[in-house]
């Protein structure tokens, strides 16, 4: 098991909810008030915050708040940790597939 599964494991449970992979995926193109990322959702505000809580919780999101106005941002690097698990779990596969290829070209050769 790594030694960041914790910070995994938040992470995917985070991203586990569609409504929150909507709010990152906007996210990843610029900072937004609060109200711009509610606009599409069908839900109450308290119902978003509660999804941007977990996102903040998880490290993927900040908050600043100006006055009556709270701007959420994109971590930097926050998805760093899944992209570390995932090249991860690629390398064995591709290492199997490689493999794969090698028997296969020696037990079929090509006919010229």
């Amino acid at each position: 098991m790594p030694k960041y599964h914790d910070e995994l494991d938040a992470v995917l449970r985070a991203l586990a909810d569609p409504t929150r992979r909507a709010v990152v995926e906007r996210l990843a193109k610029f900072p937004a008030v609060v109200s711009e990322l509610a606009a599409p959702f069908p839900m109450a505000l308290p119902s978003l915050m509660q999804h941007l809580r977990v996102l903040e919780d998880a490290g993927l999101v900040t908050s600043e708040k100006h006055g009556r106005v709270r701007t959420v941002s994109l971590r930097p690097g926050a998805l760093d940790v899944l992209h570390l698990w995932l090249g991860e779990q690629r390398t064995p596969a591709e290492r199997q597939a490689d493999r794969l290829g090698i028997h296969l070209t020696r037990t079929h050769p090509k006919e010229t």
